[in-house]
């Protein structure tokens, strides 16, 4: 049976990175949440800081008939994005009814900043942090301070492979 991964953290905690590496090792597709939003209109609300949940819940409205049709072709889905909303992730998992792996990825918030800089479409510094902030412990943490992005990679395959939904 096919599953779903949330990669979830902080901005410039390696994210991208490490679905990038997954992708290759687990038959996945990337969903890149933050182009779903941007694709669908739904990332900029005028007056708000932060995108609110009720935007995050419209897109998955929209767009899990169709995560649920490649879930169905065999495709493994590794969602990437901040998911600073807890309900947004409870929803996505609720509603797709697949196994799924979730894990948070955490870093130092100076460690956050500089890989920040070295990355196309730099934050910043004030809007890293505040990303940061709205950053929350669920499913598995994993520590990617002083650690590789294979070898996260490889500690998150760790993890699938101890499951009985890995394949």
């Amino acid at each position: 049976m096919n599953y779903f991964i949330i990669i979830r953290g902080p901005a410039g905690v390696g994210k991208s990175t490490i679905s990038k590496l997954l992708e290759k090792k687990i038959n996945g597709k990337i969903i890149h949440y933050d182009r779903v939003m941007t694709g669908l209109k739904l990332n900029y609300i005028p007056g708000e800081k932060w995108i609110p949940l009720d935007k995050f819940l419209e897109a998955d409205k929209i767009m899990i008939p169709k995560f649920k049709r490649k879930l169905n072709q065999g495709i493994n889905l590794i969602f990437d994005g901040n998911f600073y909303h807890k309900e947004h992730v409870e929803n996505l998992v609720r509603a797709l009814d697949y196994p799924n792996f979730i894990f948070t990825l955490k870093a130092d918030l100076d460690e956050c900043i500089k890989r920040d800089r070295t990355r196309k479409g730099v934050l910043g510094k004030e809007t890293t942090k505040e990303v940061f902030d709205l950053s929350f412990d669920y499913g598995t943490v994993i520590d990617t301070n002083n650690k590789t992005p294979d070898a996260v990679a490889k500690e998150i395959i760790t993890h699938l492979s101890n499951s009985n939904n890995y394949r």
